[in-house]
């Protein structure tokens, strides 16, 4: 059986190992990249911000699966357009690759109606920003909890908590309005850090709604009060009157240069008899 082998040179037959060995090697190279598809690559197209329908219709036209991975909501983009992919746009893959997409959802979605009466207004109002709901209107109502939550309501009528409501409801709150019917006059806070406005405010039992910040703002209690409303005097020069358990907004800076005097508030108030 192994005469042929015996019968040659030792070099001839090593010659013929190495060579055969050489053949099994390129063979199975060649084999695995034909299963790997090695070589074989396609760049993956950007379909981030377009819509789904379109995103998808596109990558299986380049010959690729398409797979949504997730589904989220943000009100600060178009509904229902690709928001992420991966792999990224204009990466090169290997071809037959599954593209996973996050898309935006058409219909925001609903979440439990949270508990605001009992809350400060100023707390009511931190809870709907971050439960991603919107203030309509504040309507106040003579009663002893002055400055708080009395009722809460939606579409013209009173939502309980735990009820189910979208993603970017517009609320009424029903604030209590103390029962005292002293109107006082508007404070001036202009030119004062934010702490200091807030303490003079509370002590008037005048609500601040959250303040609305004029350029970056790193300090919040030390900023400058730039801008009130209402502000101290009227349009015609006479003094303003505000009841506790009314809102009053404020604008503030960092930079104290920023703070805005209306032309009425520069004269002197008319006496009045």
């Amino acid at each position: 059986m192994f005469k042929f082998l015996t019968n040659r040179p030792f070099w001839v037959n090593l010659l013929a190992a190495l060579l055969l060995g050489f053949l099994l090697i390129f063979t199975l190279l060649k084999m695995l990249g034909w299963v790997t598809k090695h070589g074989d690559t396609l760049t993956v197209p950007a379909v981030t911000g377009k819509k789904t329908a379109e995103a998808i219709k596109l990558l299986e036209a380049k010959g690729f699966d398409v797979q949504i991975q997730d589904s989220v909501y943000t009100d600060t983009l178009s509904r229902g357009i690709i928001i992420k992919q991966l792999p990224e746009g204009n990466a090169t893959v290997k071809s037959n690759r599954t593209v996973f997409i996050t898309v935006n959802r058409v219909i925001p979605p609903y979440f439990d109606m949270p508990k605001l009466e009992g809350q400060s207004l100023s707390s009511a109002l931190d809870i709907l920003e971050r439960k991603h709901l919107k203030l309509e209107d504040t309507l106040f109502k003579p009663d002893f909890m002055k400055g708080y939550v009395l009722e809460q309501q939606y579409a013209g009528n009173k939502i309980p908590a735990g009820a189910k409501i979208q993603w970017g409801s517009k609320i009424t709150l029903i604030i209590g309005s103390g029962l005292e019917g002293d109107r006082k006059l508007v404070p001036e806070i202009l030119g004062m850090t934010y702490a200091e406005a807030r303490g003079i405010l509370e002590a008037e039992g005048i609500i601040i709604s959250p303040p609305i910040a004029s350029g970056p703002v790193s300090d919040t209690a030390n900023a400058f009060v730039v801008k009130q409303n209402p502000s101290r005097f009227t349009e015609d020069n006479l003094p303003n009157y505000i009841q506790p358990g009314q809102v009053m907004d404020i604008w503030i800076s960092a930079n104290r240069d920023l703070l805005v005097v209306d032309s009425v508030q520069k004269k002197k108030p008319k006496k009045t008899e």
